[in-house]
C-alpha cells in the first residue's frame, strides 16, 4: 500500500506529523523534461541508505523550490523507497514585441534579459509582472501616460511557452507650461533659453521640444544649475519641483521655486597638496581669477588643466578638487584647490590589438609615447591621433591599464578597427573610336606595411597607357619619406580625328618629404618627362611648321616644393580640423619648355553639433605662367 505525503511552503507543516521514519532503499523522480535527474540528485540532501525524518522531508522540499524550477512538489512513500514528484515550470522558447515604436526593441529585450528573462530561461510569471510595471514606468518617464503593456502566453511542446508583449505606447504628452518661480535676478524668458524642454508653439511638430521626457527634464535642471553657478550664484538651489499631468493625459505642467542667492566675486585662491611642478608655472592662471566674478566653469576647466599639467609629467592619476569656501558676510568666496598627484607612472608596455592586416610596426613608429618613459596624457593623446590620420582604421582607442601589483606602472592598450584601403577597378567600354579597357589597383597599406602603391593600365584605339607609383613614408625612421613613380604613354591622334600625329611620352619621378614637426612637412619633388612626336602621314601644315620650328623631341625637368600643414582628425572621412597645401613647381633651365606655377588647397571640417552634421570645405588656387628666354 503506497502512502502518500504533499507537501508546499503552506502545507508542509500539517502532513509532517504523520510520517513515520524509514531507511532509504531507493529514490525515484517523476515528472523531470527539461532538467536532468542527475542535477536532482545533486541538489536533494539525501542518499540511499539514509533514514529518511520529518526534517529532511523539509529540507528537500526547500532545496528544490529554491532552484525557482518548479512550480509544484510531492514526496511520497512506497514502501522503502522515496518517490520525488515533480512539475516543472515551463521554460521561454521566444518573445515577441508588437507595438512599440517609441523603444527600440533590443532596448527592451535587453532590459527583460537583465530581470532574468530571456529565451530559454524558466518562466515565472511574477517576474513578469514587475516587468509589465517597470516597461510602464519607462514610457511614462517619456511622457507617454496612456502606455499599457498586455502579457500573452502560448503553450507549446516540451512543457515550453511562446511569450507575446503586445504594448500600447499611448500618445506623448506635450509641455503646456514651464513656471518658475522666485527669480528675481534673471527674467524667465532669459532661464528658459537653457531649456531642451520648451512650451508648445507652431514650430514645435518640427524639433518635437515639447514632448516631455524624465531625462530631459532632469538635464535641464543641472543646465539651470549650471547657468546660475557660472553667473557667480554659488548659493543657488532648486526648492521644489513639481510635474502634474492634466486629466486626459494630454498635457503636462512644470513648475519649479527656485532660490537665486548672492553674486559672489573670488577673494583668494591657493593650492594644497604635494605638487611637484613649480609654482612660476600655474601661478599667473590662479592670479588670473582673483576678483573676477565666480564661475563654476571656470573652475571646472582649471581642475582639468591642472589635471592635464601632472598628466603629462607622468602623475597619470591625478587628482584636483576646487573647494569654495564661502564668505557670506562680504559675499565673498575664496578657492581651494587641493592637488593629489599620486605616484609618478611609467608606461611599462604598449600593446595593439585589433590589426590583423598592419604590422604591428607600421602603428609603433606613430607612436610618441615610449615604453620606459613616464606616461605622459599629452604623448599618449597625440599618439591616437596619429593613428587616426593614416587612414587604415575606421575607430582607433586606447586605455591606460594599471600594472598589478605595481603602484608606479601602466600599459597602454591601443585597440583598432581596420578598414579596407585596397581598391582594384576595370573598365570596359565600347564607342564610336573602338573599344575601351582599363584596370586600376590601389592599396594605400601595402601588405600591411603603411606603403602605398598605385598602378594602372588602360588601352584603347587611341592611346594606351601605363602607371606605376611607389610611397614609403617612413624611407628613414626619422620620418623621412621617400616615393617614386613611372609612366608611360603612346596616343595616336588619328584614330581620334583630331589630328594625323603621334605621341610617345615617358618619364618618372622621385619624392622627399622631412617633418618639420607634428603637423607640418616640407618635400622636395624632381620629375623627368620626355615627348616624342611623330607627324604621321599628310600631316597638318600647322603641326609639320611647328616640328620643323621646335623639333620633334621635348625633355622636361621638373622640380617641386611643397609645404603641407595638416590637423585633420583622421585620414578618411575626416569630421574636423584642416589640411593646407602649398605648391611652387617649376621646369629646371635646360629643359625644352619653361613655366612656373603655384597652387594652394585647403580642406576644412568642422561639426556642427546636431545631427552628426560635418560642414566641409574644399578650395584650390593657383597660377601658371610661361617663361621665354
Amino acid at each position: 500500500m503506497k502512502k502518500f505525503l504533499l507537501f508546499s511552503f503552506f502545507l508542509a507543516s500539517c502532513n509532517i506529523g504523520a510520517f513515520d521514519e524509514f531507511v532509504i532503499s531507493d529514490i525515484r523522480v517523476v515528472g523531470l523534461q527539461r532538467v536532468s535527474i542527475g542535477s536532482i540528485f545533486t541538489i536533494i540532501p539525501i542518499n540511499v541508505g539514509d533514514r529518511m525524518s520529518q526534517d529532511k522531508i523539509s529540507d528537500i522540499v526547500n532545496a528544490l523550490f529554491e532552484t525557482e524550477q518548479f512550480n509544484n512538489i510531492e514526496i511520497a512513500k512506497d514502501d522503502g523507497a522515496l518517490i520525488i514528484l515533480l512539475q516543472e515550470r515551463p521554460s521561454i522558447s521566444s518573445i515577441e514585441l508588437d507595438g512599440n515604436q517609441a523603444l527600440k526593441s533590443e532596448d527592451l529585450l535587453k532590459g527583460l534579459e537583465g530581470a532574468g528573462i530571456s529565451e530559454g530561461q524558466v518562466y515565472k510569471r511574477s517576474t513578469l509582472e514587475g516587468m509589465k510595471s517597470e516597461l510602464v514606468r519607462q514610457y511614462a518617464s517619456q511622457g507617454r501616460y496612456g502606455a499599457s503593456v498586455e502579457i500573452l502566453t502560448t503553450d507549446k511542446p516540451r512543457n515550453t511557452i511562446d511569450l507575446k508583449i503586445v504594448i500600447d505606447e499611448g500618445k506623448s504628452a506635450k509641455i503646456h507650461k514651464i513656471k518658475v518661480l522666485g527669480n528675481k535676478i534673471f527674467p524667465s524668458d532669459e532661464i528658459m533659453q537653457v531649456f531642451e524642454l520648451k512650451e508648445g508653439n507652431w514650430f514645435s511638430f518640427l524639433s518635437n521640444n515639447d514632448r516631455y521626457s524624465k531625462e530631459k527634464l532632469e538635464g535641464d535642471l543641472e543646465n539651470l544649475e549650471s547657468y546660475y553657478l557660472d553667473r557667480g550664484y554659488l548659493e543657488f538651489s532648486l526648492e521644489s519641483i513639481q510635474v502634474s499631468i492634466s486629466q486626459d493625459k494630454r498635457d503636462v505642467f512644470i513648475t519649479m521655486s527656485i532660490f537665486e542667492g548672492e553674486k559672489f566675486t573670488i577673494n583668494e585662491v591657493n593650492v594644497l597638496g604635494d605638487m611637484p611642478i613649480d609654482e612660476e608655472v600655474y601661478q599667473p592662471i590662479i592670479e588670473s581669477l582673483k576678483d573676477t566674478t565666480y564661475s563654476q566653469a571656470q573652475i571646472t576647466s582649471i581642475e582639468e588643466y591642472f589635471t592635464s599639467l601632472l598628466g603629462n609629467q607622468g602623475y597619470t592619476f591625478a587628482e584636483v578638487r576646487g573647494n569654495p569656501e564661502i564668505q557670506e558676510s562680504s559675499n565673498l568666496v575664496n578657492l581651494l584647490f587641493i592637488i593629489q598627484p599620486g605616484n609618478r607612472t611609467y608606461a611599462r608596455k604598449i600593446n595593439f590589438s585589433g590589426n590583423f592586416l598592419t604590422n604591428d610596426e607600421v602603428l609603433r613608429r606613430e607612436m610618441r609615447q615610449f615604453e620606459g618613459a613616464w606616461a605622459s596624457d599629452d604623448a599618449i593623446e597625440n599618439s591616437k591621433v596619429r593613428l587616426e590620420r593614416l587612414g587604415y582604421f575606421k575607430e582607433v582607442n586606447v586605455e591606460t591599464i594599471p600594472v598589478p601589483g605595481t603602484e608606479d606602472q601602466i600599459d597602454i592598450e591601443f585597440s583598432v578597427e581596420e578598414e579596407s584601403t585596397s581598391s582594384i577597378g576595370g573598365s570596359i567600354g565600347y564607342s564610336d573610336f573602338g573599344l575601351n579597357l582599363g584596370i586600376n589597383l590601389a592599396d594605400q597599406n601595402f601588405l600591411g606595411s603603411g606603403n602605398r602603391v598605385n598602378i594602372g593600365i588602360n588601352k584603347s584605339i587611341w592611346q594606351e597607357a601605363y602607371n606605376f607609383s611607389y610611397y614609403d613614408p617612413y624611407f628613414t625612421k626619422d620620418g623621412v619619406s621617400r616615393g617614386y613613380s613611372l609612366f608611360f604613354r603612346e596616343t595616336d591622334y588619328g584614330e581620334f580625328n583630331i589630328a594625323n600625329f603621334l605621341t610617345n611620352s615617358f618619364g618618372g619621378g622621385v619624392q622627399f618629404g622631412y617633418p618639420i614637426n607634428e603637423i607640418e612637412r616640407v618635400g622636395l619633388n624632381l620629375n623627368y618627362e620626355k615627348t616624342e612626336i611623330d607627324e604621321g602621314s599628310l600631316p597638318a601644315r600647322e603641326i609639320k611648321d611647328f616640328l620643323t620650328s621646335e623639333g620633334n623631341i621635348f625633355e622636361t625637368l621638373k622640380a617641386q616644393i611643397v609645404w603641407s600643414r595638416i590637423t585633420l582628425n583622421r585620414g578618411l572621412f575626416p569630421t574636423n580640423g584642416s589640411s593646407i597645401d602649398i605648391f611652387l613647381q617649376s621646369t629646371i633651365p635646360g629643359s625644352d619648355i619653361n613655366y612656373y606655377k603655384v597652387n594652394l588647397r585647403n580642406k576644412f571640417y568642422r561639426p556642427l553639433g546636431f545631427a552628426d552634421l560635418v560642414f566641409g570645405f574644399t578650395g584650390e588656387l593657383g597660377h601658371e605662367h610661361c617663361i621665354i628666354f
